[in-house]
C-alpha cells in the first residue's frame, strides 16, 4: 500500500478552500485571481438571493393588492436591479480591503493585497469606478432605488474611511446592519412598490435587528488584528462568551416578535412561519460562544450559518407572499 504524498494532499486541500486562493489558479493569473477575490463571491451570494427575493416578493404583494399593473419583463428589471445592489457590496469589499492592509497582514495574510499580488491603491480605485456604475445604473431603475443605493454607499465608504466607523464598537455592528439590512430591503421593495409601507419597514427592521448580532460572527478571527490596529469589537472587548450572550436577543427576538406585528394587523398572517428563524438563531450563539474557527473557510462557521439563515429568511419571506393566496390559513 503506497504512502499519499504529503505535498500533494496539502495542494488538494489548497483547492477546496478560501484560505488558499493562489496555490494553483489553473484558467486564471494569479493577478485576474487577486482582483476577483477581492470582491469576496461568498459574502456577495447573501445580497443577491436576498435582493431577486425580495424584489419578486414586492411586485407578486403589489400586483395582488392593486398597487401596479403587471410588468413585463420583469425579470429583467429584477436582474438588473439585484445586479446593482451585488455591485455595491463588490465595491465595499474592494474597499475594506484596501483600507485593512494592517490587519489583513495579521489574521488574513492570504489575501491578495497582503500577499503583493494587488496593490491597495489599486483596490480602491476599482471600488470607486464599481460604486460609480453601481449609482449611475440604480437612478435608471426609478428615483427611489437610486436614492437608496446612495444611502447604502454612503455608509460602506464611511465604514472604511473616515471618520471610520469600523473602530467603534457596537457602531461598526449597527454601521453594516443597516445597509445589509433596512436599506437593502427598502432598496429592493421600491423596485416595485412604495418602501414606507409597514411590510418592507418591518421586514427591514427585522434583518437589521439580526444583523446588529449576527455581524459579531465575523469579528472573531480578526480579533487580535483588530485590537493591534485600533479597532474596538465586541469580540476583543468583551470576549466570545460575553458577546454570544449580548448578541442572542438580536438574533433571536426579531422573528419572536413576528406574532405580535401580526395580531397588531402590521403583517398578514401568512408570515407566521418566519417565527421559526428563532431556533437557528440560538445554534449561532452557542457557535458564537465557542468561537471555533474555521479550516476551510475564512471566517467561522457561525458566520457562514449566520448568512445562510438570512438568505433562508429572505427565500421564506419571498414564497410566503408569493403563494399567499394557496396557503392554508
Amino acid at each position: 500500500m503506497s504512502k499519499s504524498n504529503p505535498k500533494k494532499s496539502e495542494d488538494s486541500i489548497g483547492k477546496l478552500t478560501i484560505k488558499e486562493p493562489y496555490t494553483k489558479t489553473r484558467f486564471l493569473s494569479k493577478q485576474a485571481r487577486g482582483v476577483i477575490d477581492l470582491f469576496r463571491a461568498f459574502t456577495l451570494f447573501p445580497p443577491l438571493v436576498v435582493s431577486m427575493a425580495i424584489m419578486t416578493a414586492s411586485l407578486v404583494y403589489n400586483f395582488h393588492r392593486n398597487q401596479i399593473q403587471a410588468v413585463e419583463d420583469w425579470w429583467i428589471i429584477v436582474g438588473q436591479a439585484s445586479f446593482t445592489i451585488t455591485i455595491v457590496n463588490a465595491a465595499s469589499n474592494a474597499l475594506n480591503q484596501a483600507t485593512d492592509v494592517k490587519a489583513d497582514k495579521i489574521s488574513k495574510p492570504y489575501r491578495p493585497i497582503p500577499k503583493g499580488i494587488v496593490k491597495a491603491e489599486g483596490a480602491q480605485s476599482l471600488a470607486y469606478l464599481l460604486y460609480l456604475f453601481a449609482l449611475l445604473r440604480a437612478v435608471t431603475i426609478n428615483v427611489w432605488f437610486g436614492v437608496f443605493i446612495f444611502l447604502i454607499m454612503i455608509f460602506t465608504v464611511t465604514y472604511s474611511l473616515p471618520p471610520r466607523m469600523k473602530k467603534y464598537l457596537i457602531i461598526n455592528q449597527i454601521w453594516i446592519a443597516i445597509p445589509r439590512g433596512m436599506l437593502g430591503v427598502l432598496a429592493s421593495w421600491s423596485v416595485f412598490g412604495d418602501p414606507f409601507t409597514p411590510t418592507p419597514l418591518i421586514i427591514g427592521s427585522i434583518a437589521t435587528a439580526y444583523l446588529i448580532g449576527g455581524m459579531a460572527t465575523k469579528d472573531i478571527v480578526d480579533s487580535e488584528a483588530d485590537k493591534k490596529t485600533g479597532v474596538h469589537t465586541m469580540i476583543n472587548t468583551f470576549g466570545c462568551k460575553k458577546t454570544a450572550l449580548m448578541v442572542l436577543p438580536f438574533i433571536v427576538f426579531p422573528f419572536a416578535f413576528i406574532p405580535m406585528f401580526i395580531n397588531s394587523n402590521l403583517l398578514e398572517y401568512y408570515l407566521s412561519p418566519l417565527t421559526l428563524l428563532i431556533i437557528p438563531g440560538f445554534f449561532i450563539a452557542f457557535l458564537i460562544y465557542k468561537g471555533i474557527e474555521s479550516k476551510t473557510l475564512e471566517n467561522v462557521q457561525a458566520w457562514a450559518i449566520m448568512y445562510i439563515q438570512y438568505i433562508i429568511f429572505a427565500m421564506a419571506f419571498s414564497l410566503l407572499t408569493i403563494f399567499e393566496d394557496i396557503l392554508p390559513y
